[in-house]
């Protein structure tokens, strides 16, 4: 199955959740990687300008490597913790999801098609569990 070539939209959603659970114990991180069809081949810096100017992100962020011997050791706990729907630890494409708790717990993995407002309500539970 090939991956969509663009999710790029996502970061509106994910600016939104942000922005709707600002009040609560949440944050979203966003981590661009050049690891799937070369989507991401700028630097930090023009990443966040296209994404602040095209979707009114915030978030500071860094361009990681999120498979292989080369992945930031976030990405090797997050994955070592959740599989994918098939089993899988290597992320499939850029957007993938996480929801780890307040202990830490990896509480939730979603796929890259999984858009960020279908995430509102695990969210919710997660949050008024850590409370």
């Amino acid at each position: 199955c090939r991956e969509p070539l663009s999710l790029t939209n996502q970061y509106a959603g994910l600016r939104t959740l942000q922005e709707e659970f600002s009040d609560h114990p949440f944050t979203v991180l966003a981590f661009p990687c050049n690891q799937f069809g070369a989507q991401e081949p700028g630097s930090d810096a023009e990443i966040l300008e296209f994404a602040t100017t095209k979707y009114q992100v915030t978030s500071d962020f860094s361009k990681i490597n999120v498979n292989g011997s080369q992945a930031c050791e976030l990405y090797a706990f997050l994955t070592s913790q959740r599989e994918d729907e098939e089993g899988n630890a290597d992320i499939p494409w850029n957007f993938a999801k996480f929801l780890v708790d307040g202990n830490g717990e990896v509480v939730g993995r979603f796929s890259p098609q999984t858009a960020p407002e279908e995430l509102k309500t695990i969210i919710v539970e997660t949050v008024e569990a850590s409370a």
